[in-house]
């Protein structure tokens, strides 16, 4: 479901409400095991993280991290990862014990891919570096169609936890269920203090979404989800690459930390949204108002032309909306909080496709 007129404002004001009043707050993962991280795996970590030296049984890449907020000053920090599904493991699902006289069964129609998940954060730049601040183990489970599995075909996943400000090490690990195979990778994640921007305004990393779900309830549990992150009450599939058809919209998504609010708790932002191709502007779009600081604002990639005509010595003008032609463009946000007045500005690039 993309967020159109109306559902906008629901729904951002439920995630709003959702976040501050009742901050992100996952489960422990002590009650999934009382081992969080198994000393098969802990002891690859503690021999790779001065290094950052990483193992490859299980070959799996970072791509991104993002971070969003999850309550007054915790952080929601997501993970981005690849990895090809024959480095997965899948295979067909154990069949069920079936009595002489049953009939036989068909044959299944998925494949199964059955590891686990390690994330383990690790302070960074402290009066205790190296402190371990969180250990989460994650059952990951996921299932492809046999008739379209693809055993080099790569797939994108997501995992994220709510965290305390700060700049950590992340080791993480994806392993096979008998931790015969195991891959890891290590990232440096920082998460600025939401509280700190008193001077100036600032946003979280500005993504492109593919498509915005919205669910009953917020993901209480760490989880590893196949083409989209669990952020509150939504799922969010993004566009990493930042490529788009050219009749497709440029659908943001971003929190902005430092904004004030009124006496009725409403803010008063104004965003002006420009695209460029190089330094020529060919898309300027009405500034649009927001009451709260998260933004999920749909952008039509439409250029307005300019288009004469002439009949024999009367030439005649009129405004044509044209999707753009394939190329390289930016576009360029320019943030005000019209209550004290402070602004920003970024630019994200894009590609449109032929």
């Amino acid at each position: 479901m993309k967020f159109k007129g109306f559902c906008v404002t629901v729904l951002i004001t439920g995630i709003i409400l959702c976040t501050f009043s009742a901050p992100l707050s996952f489960a422990q993962e002590e009650q999934r095991s009382t081992v969080i991280i198994p000393p098969e795996v802990k002891t690859v970590f503690q021999a790779g993280i001065q290094s950052r030296e990483v193992r490859a049984d299980i070959p799996f890449q970072i791509t991104h991290s993002i971070f969003l907020p999850a309550g007054q000053q915790n952080l929601h920090a997501v993970i981005f990862f690849k990895a090809k599904n024959i480095d997965l493991g899948f295979a067909p699902p154990a069949a069920a014990p079936q009595a002489e006289a049953q009939e036989e069964q068909p044959a299944p129609t998925n494949l199964v891919a059955q590891n686990y998940v390690f994330l383990q954060f690790n302070k960074l730049e402290t009066q205790t570096p190296g402190e371990l601040v969180k250990e989460i183990y994650i059952p990951f489970q996921v299932e492809e169609e046999s008739a379209s599995y693809d055993p080099e075909q790569e797939g994108l996943y997501t995992t994220g936890y709510p965290l305390p400000p700060g700049n950590y090490l992340l080791s993480m690990a994806v392993t096979s269920r008998d931790f015969q195979k195991i891959g890891t990778q290590y990232l440096e994640v920082t998460l600025p203090d939401p509280l700190s921007f008193t001077d100036i305004i600032d946003t979280t990393p500005i993504i492109f979404a593919k498509d915005i779900k919205q669910v009953a309830t917020p993901e209480t549990t760490a989880e590893v989800h196949k083409d989209f992150f669990a952020y509150s009450i939504l799922q969010i599939e993004p566009n990493l690459e930042r490529i788009f058809a050219p009749q497709e919209n440029l659908d943001i998504f971003f929190f902005i930390f430092g904004v004030q609010a009124n006496a009725q708790g409403q803010s008063d932002i104004e965003v002006h949204y420009e695209v460029y191709q190089g330094e020529e502007l060919v898309i300027n779009y009405t500034p649009q108002k927001y009451q709260s600081p998260l933004v999920s604002q749909p952008l039509p990639m439409k250029k307005t032309v300019l288009v004469r005509t002439t009949k024999g010595t009367e030439t005649s003008e009129t405004r044509e909306q044209r999707n753009l032609e394939a190329g390289s463009y930016s576009l360029s946000i320019t943030i005000t909080d019209n209550i004290s007045t402070k602004t920003v500005k970024k630019t994200i690039d894009f590609e449109v496709g032929g």
